[in-house]
């Protein structure tokens, strides 16, 4: 079994201009998909994932409607587990959590970098309070973005400080923070928050994904890829040069993922 937490699909009417954008923007990334949601299905296939996230972000006020729309469009709740996302500055945004809650979603992505702020900011807390109340995982970017300059919005310092603001699940997404690696180790191995694995590959130094692992511990590690920008072959191939039990790998590659979307 292999659950990745961590993917990426577009309405088919932007997906193509949204690939484009976020390939010039980080700097000429090469996809896996097209951006559609169909072409990740088929990167599904291909890849031999069996259930998957699919991470959606509101990147304006105006966006948050029908960005949601489309992840409840394309979530089933059995092997397509779609994330919703809000935007912080709206004036709805505790009313679109509840609309995501209703729609049957899971979860919310968050960006700080594309969406203009930092998890430690006081304006934050509320909306961190009602995801807790609506009983959502909360998944960040985290660290550095190939598209944005410093600073940045969800590093470790940032990111353990909030963590006190949440009552529901956390996770951070690469590994805890991209380019972060010594912090993630210092504020965030060992507190009750998730890591996924997601564009390790190539970035991550295989040192540093061993020891962020065995600090923070199995339990807390999913695995994720960001596809389309990576696929899971890519991520089996950094986690199979890591020191991982047979027990502890079927937690990173499925039984983490199960617990906390509870199927």
């Amino acid at each position: 079994m292999l659950i990745d937490f961590h993917t990426h699909a577009f309405p088919e009417k932007i997906a193509q201009k949204a690939i484009e954008k976020l390939s010039f923007a980080s700097g000429g990334l090469t996809p896996h998909t097209n951006g559609t949601f169909f072409d990740l299905k088929r990167l599904f296939r291909e890849s031999n994932i069996d259930k998957a996230v699919v991470l959606n972000i509101a990147t304006n006020a105006h966006q948050q409607k029908s960005v949601n729309d489309f992840a409840a469009s394309i979530n089933d709740n059995q092997n397509i587990f779609s994330f919703g996302s809000v935007f912080p500055d709206a004036p709805d945004v505790l009313d679109e959590l509840e609309r995501i809650k209703d729609m049957g979603l899971r979860g919310v992505k968050l960006h700080p970098d594309y969406q203009g702020f930092s998890v430690d900011d006081e304006k934050m807390k509320p909306i961190y309070k009602k995801i807790g109340e609506l009983g959502l995982i909360t998944i960040f970017h985290a660290g550095q973005d190939y598209g944005f300059p410093p600073p940045y919005g969800a590093t470790p310092e940032k990111m353990e400080k909030a963590l006190k603001w949440f009552s529901s699940p956390v996770v951070a997404a690469h590994f805890g923070g991209i380019g972060c690696e010594e912090q993630v180790l210092q504020r965030l191995c060992g507190k009750d928050i998730y890591f996924d694995t997601s564009f390790g590959y190539g970035t991550l130094p295989k040192y540093y994904a061993q020891e962020i692992i065995n600090r923070h511990g199995a339990d807390k590690i999913l695995f994720g890829t960001d596809s389309p920008w990576h696929n899971a072959q890519m991520e089996i191939k950094l986690l199979n040069t890591l020191e991982i039990s047979a027990s502890d790998w079927e937690k990173i590659t499925h039984k983490n993922a199960e617990k906390l979307l509870a199927i």
